[in-house]
């Protein structure tokens, strides 16, 4: 099989990333967001309906959320945790769009739907298992639109937020609110963010994910914000497959960042990576190993095995796609430069 590729919407990306300094001089890519002021505060009431349930972790359902899954990407000195949540339609009091209002020029008025409300991030520093005073606040302001065609009230979406914070143990509180601030839900999530002094004799990697669509949009987020149905991390947007589970021709393509490998005199990164993938104790698919030079893996695998067919004294090799059922990825990591390695698996089911 030949050797597997970056994709080339993402060439320039990493590029830019292995010039860069950055966490422990090998997380070298920008920060994906200008750090807001230590002034910024939450309203009062927001603040005391995130403090009323901040010690047994008790949400307020004004406006129901929850907060489903976290990862988190470097960014400068920093990693970049990202939170994802769940909301219904129905409760971020969607409306019919004033003319005036309307983003698209080109649709008639009362074809769109408009949302606009408030979330606010409450982040504190955990010291043995005991939240700290507030470590830093963050407003998202949100405006949201929809076709009002199509539109169900009943859906549940689900929506994405960053931020940059420095490693340690963290509790945050989000709350969701409406614009007058008359209706308030809150919900509490707690998080570790590494620290790269921690792997200097050890690799570690971001939390490996698929995605099903990623692209990037040549400009690097300046603030919070919240996006529905897909994360953005720097300039890239990504539309992650939260589920593991995937169907024949669906893509296959694992996003993570590696923590702890050393440089070249070059200033670039020499990492192998071999992949496999196994079904119980059999080995079902094999791939050439791929060399990095950054620390940035954006890999599509093929979901194929190798079948060797015979017919009478002749034999050839066929590919095929996977068979349902459940398989593991194997991914191996070697830095050529220091030798260190680690081993990661990724669970995943063919439907």
């Amino acid at each position: 099989m030949k050797k597997l590729i970056v994709p080339v919407i993402l060439a320039g990306f990493v590029l830019g990333l292995a010039a860069a300094p950055g966490i422990a001089q090998q997380a070298q890519q920008p920060a994906p967001q200008k750090q807001q002021s230590a002034r910024v505060t939450i309203p009062k009431e927001v603040k005391d309906a995130l403090n009323a349930g901040l010690p047994t972790r008790q949400g307020r359902q004004d406006i129901p959320f929850t907060i489903f899954k976290s990862t988190y990407l470097p960014a400068q000195q920093a990693f970049y945790i990202i939170l994802f949540a769940k909301m219904k339609n129905a409760d971020l009091g969607f409306a019919p769009a004033p003319p005036s209002q309307v983003a698209d020029v080109a649709a008639a008025p009362g074809n769109k739907l408009r949302a606009t409300f408030h979330m606010f991030l409450d982040f504190h520093k955990m010291e043995n298992g005991v939240p700290l005073p507030t470590a830093k606040e963050v407003y998202v302001p949100v405006t949201m639109e929809q076709d009002a065609a199509g539109y169900d009230a009943a859906k549940e979406e689900w929506y994405s937020v960053g931020y940059a914070l420095l490693p340690g143990d963290y509790l945050v509180g989000v709350a969701v609110t409406s614009a007058d601030l008359k209706k308030i839900g809150t919900q509490y999530y707690e998080f570790k963010l590494p620290d790269p002094k921690d792997f200097t004799k050890a690799l570690e990697t971001t939390p490996i994910f698929c995605v099903k669509d990623i692209k990037n949009v040549g400009q690097a987020e300046q603030r919070a914000a919240l996006h529905r149905g897909m994360l953005r991390w720097s300039s890239l947007e990504i539309v992650p497959n939260f589920d593991h589970v995937f169907s024949v021709g669906d893509p296959f393509d694992l996003f993570f960042t590696i923590i702890g490998a050393e440089l070249t005199a070059e200033k670039k990164n020499k990492i192998e990576i071999t992949y496999n993938v196994t079904q119980g104790e059999k080995v079902v698919a094999m791939y050439t190993p791929v060399m990095y030079e950054a620390m940035l893996v954006s890999q599509p695998l093929p979901i194929k095995q190798t079948v060797t067919i015979t017919t009478g004294d002749q034999k050839r090799d066929e590919q095929r796609d996977l068979s349902p059922g459940a398989y593991t990825l194997n991914i191996k990591i070697i830095d050529k430069v220091s030798e260190l390695s680690c081993i990661k698996k990724y669970d995943f089911t063919v439907k």
